[in-house]
């Protein structure tokens, strides 16, 4: 049976030009699912994968492509214990990547890191996390290949959090004053965390994000509209994702639960601009989250892997406010990731070797129609020199304009009802302008003649 996951249906409608095109993930097991998705690049991704059996079973693998999904070639996370169970990864490039792994029984964890590709790995930090009966550790996230953070539960009256500006060849513990202190009983959740634009966040049972700016130096304890970040089997739960270091949102729901399934009530999606140090009031919502931003816009996917609700794929260009289906399918789309509107993959479950697994987006979210904005008008497009920029019923805002690789070209601050912006010294092709007012957001697209 494959596992159910939690996701997300959403209605609406657009041209069917965008679909999912299967791929093989190369696992020898049957129901091998994707947890999590790395986009590297266009050619380069790595893949973590777990049992979709619904036995549960412990599973120490990977799989990897470094043309795009043509092929992918699977590998074993061999770590000398098979009890261990990985609840993260993070490559940064094609050939290094580091995992954290743990037994739940008693919350002793460990980092290890290949840098070949996966053939082989190697412990880091083998003294962190090793407290039986207090450390839990949650995962490892590196922000390039040197400097990176380590994260558990307190132990104590301070989190379990180290940091490594060398690949992880050396750890040292957050400074006691560079950490909020946790709440009587506050703790981490496995496989939480966000990082985007140079930040990174975790969740806690207590309904707080913790953020770094710093690479992990330094900590801010952030308030959050709801209660409990917890997964299946609390009554209250919640996810973020984040465009950058500002802009995010964060879907807060309550569920009655079961081994397979979850029912969803009272579910509200919250934005903030700043980092999640404020949240908007918040409205009323209803569906499942497998979510991700398309890095530095306010267009997010969601995918639908729960066959009881229905699957398929919706996209909002304009921070979750108004949704649009992209495709209803009968096979369950899991966990997804882009890098740009027209690459990103989505999880699924193989049949053997050579069938499914994981599928490959075909077609260009940028396809979405944009001519509908309420606040942001621009003119002309396609343009040779210049662009004026319109906007309505806002004092000031921001622009931000990126390319299809998701690269920001200009970020800058405006006022004024009408904007003239010098675009000559782009190359020819499509950008997303984005426009953005306290918690007002809208995207469109240009193009450069």
């Amino acid at each position: 049976m494959k596992k159910l996951l939690l996701t997300l249906t959403l209605i609406g409608s657009l041209a069917n030009a965008q679909s999912w095109n299967s791929q093989a993930t190369g696992f020898a097991d049957a129901s091998r699912g994707i947890s999590e998705i790395h986009i590297i690049d266009a050619n380069t991704v790595w893949g973590l994968a777990f049992d979709g059996s619904g036995g549960g079973a412990v599973v120490q693998e990977f799989t990897r492509t470094t043309n795009g999904g043509t092929t992918w070639t699977p590998g074993i996370i061999e770590m000398g214990n098979a009890l261990l169970e990985i609840n993260s990864i993070c490559p940064v490039n094609a050939t290094t990547a580091w995992v954290s792994a743990l037994i739940p029984a008693d919350g002793n964890g460990v980092i290890y890191k290949t840098t070949d590709a996966g053939l082989t790995w190697n412990q880091q930090n083998a003294t962190g996390f090793q407290t039986t009966g207090s450390s839990f550790l949650n995962g490892v996230y590196f922000f390039n290949a040197n400097n990176g953070v380590s994260y558990g539960d307190p132990l104590g009256t301070e989190f379990e959090i180290y940091t490594s500006s060398n690949g992880g060849d050396s750890w040292s513990p957050v400074a006691a004053a560079n950490m909020p202190n946790p709440a009587s009983g506050e703790y981490g959740y496995n496989s939480e965390p966000v990082a985007a634009g140079g930040s990174f966040w975790f969740t806690t049972n207590k309904g707080k994000l913790y953020r770094t700016t710093d690479m992990g130096v330094t900590w801010l304890k952030l308030n959050t509209p709801i209660t409990d970040f917890g997964h299946q089997g609390t009554t209250s739960s919640g996810r973020i994702i984040f465009s950058d270091a500002n802009n995010g949102i964060l879907i807060g729901y309550t569920w009655s639960n079961s081994s397979t399934t979850a029912t969803l009530t009272s579910t509200k999606l919250y934005t903030t601009t700043n980092g999640g140090t404020t949240w908007s009031a918040g409205v009323t919502y209803t569906g499942f989250s497998l979510l991700s931003y398309i890095p530095g816009t306010s267009i997010i996917v969601a995918t639908s892997a729960n066959t009881t609700t229905g699957t398929g794929t919706a996209v909002s260009t304009n921070n979750g406010v108004t949704w649009t289906t992209v495709e209803s399918a009968i096979a369950q789309r899991g966990v997804n990731a882009f890098i740009n509107p027209t690459t990103g993959w989505c999880g699924g479950y193989s049949a053997d070797p050579f069938t499914d697994g994981i599928y490959k987006f075909s077609g260009a979210l940028a396809n979405v129609d944009f001519s509908k904005n309420n606040f942001l008008k621009v003119y002309p497009n396609p343009a040779n020199n210049n662009i004026t920029v319109s906007v309505n019923n806002v004092d000031s805002y921001k622009l931000k304009m990126i390319d299809m690789l998701g690269k920001v070209i200009f970020e800058k601050q405006y006022s004024g009802m009408e904007n003239t912006i010098d675009i000559s010294n782009l190359n020819s092709g499509a950008y997303f302008l984005t426009f953005i007012s306290d918690d007002k957001s809208e995207t469109t697209k240009i193009i450069k003649n």
